[in-house]
Formats: structure tokens, C-alpha cells, sequence
């Protein structure tokens, strides 16, 4: 190489090269450089347009204007002007992908949920993705799904549809799920962190939070009262009354009270075994996750009362320890709604106490143990959460009696001697 060839290659600057790179590696994409036509007293350009979910590109003709009414100048400066704004042919174009959201879909339904999932979440995905996801993000490519479009996304949602936060993000959950088991490093395209929540929204979410229902051992001793004076036959008031108490003293959630069966209880040590769990579509599997298979000691005083009642509306089934303990008249687990139906929402009703579901006796259960001093860890025991802070964001409720603050010091001091 010459001195003066050498010279040359030195002072070309290093923004130039990448530039020449980027220009060379743009242009092997022919179709994408148009050049002015003229097409019946018209100028015209004609370019190839990236379609999503097709491999072959469309030929696309765009008019400018009449010949006479412009220069051939300003019609080449308004072909270049559109290809910018179109963003083809720039450092930031993104060339839509062959596979789409609706190819995502398939890969998660036919190869990855069906070893993965249990059936329950499989279940909730579905209603998440035929009602939410699948009529709004089908037919765009995986590579443009990004924070930005999610964030207009879920706007969208909250505003005509009325969404609350909670379930826009549980729905965004399982879309990440789905594009992440259809990428190579098995991430989603984005992070949740990056989603957009009005600060008028979280206060508002922070305060529900804290409203949300929570029944007392009190409580549900009215709650039981008032079950018995429903319009029921006795065998399911008995069924129902005894279902409340143990929800009340146990904590256990409703899937996993529908999912008990005889064995799994023992009257000696006061203890019930959780190691099944009822699904939305009444089939019995493993609990909810790794923490929720335990044994749930009822040892206070509650917890005793409720084993008793238990033990009273069990008698002499406990011959058959496969059997289910809570059953419908036909002899099937039973089902959340019918519960709420025929005896918790009636019986709130006419306690006057807030509406809500069978969580509400776990909310309870948790803070009347947390009252009581138990231990963080022993906590999270019990309750089966999978963390010490699920445990402790169970109690954010400003639903704390009077009775509850005056019994939680008397547990802390002790009885004391006043002296006159």
C-alpha cells in the first residue's frame, strides 16, 4: 500500500465508515430505494412494503402530484420526505418480523402450556387471551411489541373498557408468558416496571388495598348465626356453618378447603394437611405453589372451636379417607359461586357486614394471627404464601377492631396489678 493510499484510509472520519455501513447494508434491501416516474401527467414512485406475517414484500405506487404543478426537484425532495416519515430506509426502521403475536399463541397453547401449566392457569390464560389479547395484538409482529405500544395498549383498555390496573397487569402477565416461551432467551420484549399508572390510579389501588374485606373471628360468628337462620335444609346449613368456621380459623384458601379430604385431618394434634388444590374447573392438583403444601396447626382457641365443630359435622365419614370433607348433595367438591350464592353473600346481607368472598376469612385469619405475636416465619407457614411479605401485605387492612388493638396489648403486657 502506498504512503498516499495509507493517508487516505487515516483521515476518513469514523462516523463516515458507519454511516457507509449502515447505507451498504440498507441498500441490499432493493425496492426500498425509489426513483421518481412519471405515470399519465403524474409524478409517481413505486417501492416494496414490509407486511407483517408474509415474507414476500408488497410493491406499493404513491402519486406526488401533477408534472405541471411541480418541479422534478421538489417531487424527488417529497419522495425522500415520505420515506423518512414512513421510517423505511433509516438506522431506526424496523423490519416487521414473519412472526407474529398470533404465531406466539400457537407455540404457547400447543408446545409449552400443555407440559408447563396446570390446568387451572392454563384456564385463566385462555379468557385472557381470546377476550384481551389475541383481537388486539394477533397480527403484529413480535418485534414491535414494546413498552411504548403496551403502555397505549393498556390506556386503551382503561379508558373504554373500564379496566382496573390489577387486571390489565395480570392480563400483560400472561402475555409475557407467551412471547417469552416463544423467544430465544425465554424474556418477554418488555418489563412491567415500565408500565404507566397514573398516581391518582395507585393511590386508589393502595386504598382498596386496605378496604379490602377482612372477617374477624367476630365476624364470622355472626356470619354463622345468621346461616343458620337461612331458608336452607339443615344438612347444608350445618355443611355451610362449619365450612365459615374453619375458613375463619384455618386461613386455608377456598381451593384448598373444597380440595380437603379425610385423611387430611387429624383431631388428636389439631392439625389439617394441605396438599391438594380445587381449580377453576373443579379438578383436583397440586396446591398452589411450593409453600402451599403444609400442615396448618390450629392451636389457639379459634383454631380448637373450629376443629370441634369439624369433628361433629365429619362423624363417621372419617371411615372413608379418600372421601371429600365439603360436598355438594351430589356428592362433588364444592363450587366457589354456590357457596357465595346460597349462604356467605345472603348471611353477610342481613349482618351488615361488607360483601366479599371466602379471601376475606384468610385476610382475617392472617391478621388475628399477626395480633396474636406470631413469628414472620411461622406466619408464612401457616398461611402458605410464598414469601414473609405476602404475609405481611395481607394485613394492610384498616378493618382493626377495637376488640383486636385492646387484645394485642393485653398479649403484649400481660396482666398487670393496679395498686390504689
Amino acid at each position: 500500500m502506498s504512503r498516499t493510499q495509507s493517508r487516505t484510509s487515516v483521515s476518513i472520519p469514523a462516523a463516515a465508515v458507519s454511516t457507509r455501513k449502515r447505507g451498504k447494508c440498507m441498500s441490499r434491501r432493493s425496492g426500498q430505494t425509489p426513483k421518481l416516474e412519471i405515470k399519465n401527467g403524474m409524478y409517481t414512485f413505486r417501492y416494496r412494503k414490509d407486511i407483517a406475517g408474509l415474507e414476500e414484500r408488497k410493491q406499493v405506487r404513491e402519486v406526488i402530484g401533477p408534472v405541471k404543478s411541480m418541479t422534478k426537484s421538489a417531487a424527488e425532495m417529497h419522495i425522500k420526505e415520505y420515506m423518512v416519515k414512513s421510517g423505511i430506509n433509516t438506522v431506526d426502521a424496523k423490519i416487521p418480523s414473519v412472526l407474529t403475536f398470533r404465531h406466539a399463541v400457537k407455540n404457547y397453547r400447543e408446545v409449552f402450556a400443555p407440559d408447563a401449566l396446570m390446568a387451572s392457569t392454563l384456564s385463566v390464560a385462555n379468557v385472557h387471551l381470546k377476550t384481551h389479547l389475541e383481537p388486539d395484538w394477533n397480527d403484529t409482529p413480535i418485534a414491535h411489541i414494546d413498552i411504548e405500544r403496551v403502555n397505549d395498549w393498556a390506556r386503551k383498555k382503561r379508558r373504554e373498557e373500564k379496566l382496573s390496573w390489577t387486571t390489565i397487569k395480570n392480563i400483560l402477565r400472561t402475555m409475557q408468558r407467551v412471547l417469552s416461551c416463544s423467544s430465544k432467551t425465554n424474556e418477554p420484549p418488555f418489563s412491567l416496571k415500565g408500565l404507566v399508572i397514573p398516581q391518582k390510579d395507585k393511590m386508589a389501588m393502595a386504598l382498596e388495598a386496605e378496604d379490602a374485606a377482612s372477617y374477624s373471628w367476630e365476624d364470622t360468628q355472626k356470619i354463622v348465626q345468621e346461616v343458620r337462620k337461612l331458608d336452607l335444609d339443615d344438612a347444608r346449613k350445618q355443611r355451610y356453618a362449619t365450612l365459615f368456621l374453619l375458613a375463619a380459623a384455618s386461613g386455608l384458601r377456598c381451593s384448598e378447603l373444597f380440595a380437603l379430604r379425610m385423611d387430611d385431618l387429624d383431631f388428636r394434634e389439631n392439625s389439617i394437611r394441605v396438599d391438594e388444590s380445587l381449580d377453576r374447573l373443579r379438578n383436583v392438583g397440586p396446591p398452589k405453589n411450593v409453600k402451599a403444601k403444609r400442615p396448618v396447626r390450629l392451636l389457639d382457641i379459634e383454631g380448637k372451636k373450629a376443629m370441634r365443630a369439624l369433628k361433629a359435622y365429619v362423624k363417621d365419614r372419617l371411615q372413608n379417607p379418600r372421601a371429600f370433607v365439603f360436598v355438594s348433595r351430589q356428592g362433588t367438591p364444592l363450587a366457589a359461586c354456590q357457596v357465595l350464592r346460597e349462604a356467605l353473600h345472603p348471611a353477610l346481607k342481613v349482618a351488615g357486614l361488607v360483601k366479599s368472598g371466602m379471601h376475606g376469612f384468610r385476610r382475617g385469619t392472617n391478621l388475628r394471627w399477626q395480633l396474636a405475636g406470631l413469628q414472620p416465619v411461622v406466619l408464612q407457614k401457616q398461611m402458605g404464601h410464598s414469601s414473609a411479605a405476602m404475609s405481611a401485605h395481607y394485613s394492610k387492612t384498616k378493618n382493626i377492631s377495637l376488640a383486636q388493638v385492646q387484645a394485642a396489648f393485653s398479649r403484649q403486657n400481660g396482666p398487670q396489678l393496679v395498686v390504689l
